[in-house]
């Protein structure tokens, strides 16, 4: 990787394996319940999170890293002798995007890129990587922004969502709405497109005919589909994951098949056994 260095924050949901291997760097959002204030993957785990909505039945408020989160972190790495690219969280979705650019302007000495992902999970982690891997095959930082700038209209990001409790919860939908979904085991299909989230089908009944909505869509692309790596990932949805990945090894055949846990910022927004699948297109 020589002297690129490849940040991204902590919604890119990649696991702690995946950055030791190809040395990524993390900033954290924040998770925050009333005065308690948790770093994002750090403080607090995706387990602990459910618990403390399950015993305070209310969501947590989330928020970005600041600019002097940022300005910290750029410059340990600019004093190194770093040139940095950082991907991160869509700008409609957070203020994180801004702050990073903010901290980058008061390091004008370093070369940083700041590329917005326009998208969430990993939507944003399945970028990261491949510049990860621009960079370990000898891209200068320019290139590889450029380069990731070309891909990112190419990422679907498709997730099951189990439960409407949680988008109640954070104002996205009404009570009444919550209360009809449950009832008749409504499960939404969410798309992240443009930078934003839209509603695509409602899968009803059982939650494998979710599932299977969720692989149809995938397997429409099944002939354009960048074959290098897949990612599932997944909010306590182990055995789903697992299922959905063996029926795309079956049908797709990638190189690589990845199955990540949603930390908490992204699963406070979805709510447990959300499962989603996420890929680059040629």
């Amino acid at each position: 990787m020589g002297n690129i260095k490849i940040i991204s924050d902590s919604t890119c949901d990649l696991s702690p394996d995946i950055l030791e291997k190809h040395n990524i760097s993390i900033v954290p959002l924040y998770v925050r319940f009333d005065e308690d204030i948790y770093k994002d993957g750090l403080d607090i785990t995706t387990d602990e999170l459910y618990k403390k909505v399950e015993s305070l039945n209310k969501l947590p408020k989330t928020s970005a890293p600041s600019p002097a989160d940022f300005y910290k972190v750029f410059k340990s790495h600019i004093e190194e002798g770093k040139d940095i690219i950082y991907i991160g969280i869509s700008s409609k979705f957070s203020s994180t995007i801004q702050n990073a650019k903010l901290a980058s302007q008061e390091l004008e000495h370093g070369n940083i890129k700041i590329i917005d992902s326009l998208n969430l999970s990993t939507g944003i982690g399945i970028l990261t990587l491949k510049a990860a891997q621009l960079a370990d095959n000898g891209l200068t930082i320019a290139e590889i922004s450029q380069e990731i700038k070309k891909i990112i209209p190419k990422v679907r990001t498709g997730f099951i969502i189990d439960t409407l409790n949680y988008l109640h919860k954070g104002g996205r939908c009404t009570a009444l709405q919550s209360f009809v979904g449950n009832m008749l085991k409504i499960r939404p299909l969410v798309k992240v497109v443009g930078g934003g989230m839209i509603l695509g089908q409602k899968a009803r009944g059982k939650r494998l005919n979710a599932i299977n909505i969720l692989l149809k869509n995938v397997l429409k692309d099944k002939d354009i589909i960048d074959k290098d790596v897949i990612m599932i990932t997944h909010s306590l949805s182990d055995n789903d994951s697992i299922l959905i990945k063996k029926e795309l090894e079956n049908t797709i055949g990638a190189n690589s098949i990845i199955i990540t846990n949603a930390g908490c910022v992204i699963s406070s927004h979805c709510g447990p056994n959300t499962v989603g699948v996420i890929y680059i297109t040629k």
